[in-house]
């Protein structure tokens, strides 16, 4: 089944504990709210969540949370996007097996790769999961800027063959 995304979807901030822990209670509230506001989807682990600055077991807690307090009521994106394709994937694949409806990917940011490898890059993240794939265009951060004609052009990130995962 597919994932039908409208509306407005909101960027989860990730609250801390004055000892640097993921502040579980704080996070549940800020989902509840935001979907009393309503929000028609949550996002995890995005800028906003400030994933660059989690370690990969926080990116998984956090989503697991949000799935959990989501409770099938919106769809959660998952921003898995990392450094490693390897890493990217792993992530993915949790979000996937953890309830997140839909993956969503950044570039890897930093060292700013070539548009086919970029492309290389997302396709590997798409093809390790079943489930829709979001691309979070972010050139500032990337230096690869993942306009229309750039995708429309190199289409279909995701791999035509399921059994090719």
């Amino acid at each position: 089944m597919t994932t039908q995304l409208r509306g407005v979807l909101t960027a989860l901030a990730t609250p801390f504990t004055a000892d640097g822990t993921i502040d579980e209670a704080s996070l549940r509230i800020l989902v509840n709210r935001s979907i009393a506001g309503g929000v028609h989807g949550v996002v995890a682990c995005g800028s906003t969540g400030e994933f660059s600055t989690l370690s990969s077991s926080e990116r998984r807690l956090v989503v697991e949370i949000v799935v959990d307090q989501v409770a099938g009521r919106v769809p959660v994106i998952a921003q898995t996007g990392a450094t490693s394709t390897a890493e990217a994937v792993r992530l993915s694949r949790h979000a996937q097996s953890a309830g997140a409806d839909v993956v969503m990917t950044v570039a890897p940011y930093y060292e700013p790769l070539t548009i086919d490898e970029t492309l290389s890059y997302l396709r590997a993240v798409a093809g390790s999961v079943d489930i829709p794939v979001m691309l979070y265009n972010l050139p500032v951060a990337t230096g690869v800027d993942l306009d229309p004609d750039t995708d429309g052009r190199h289409a279909p990130v995701r791999p035509a063959d399921p059994q090719s995962r």
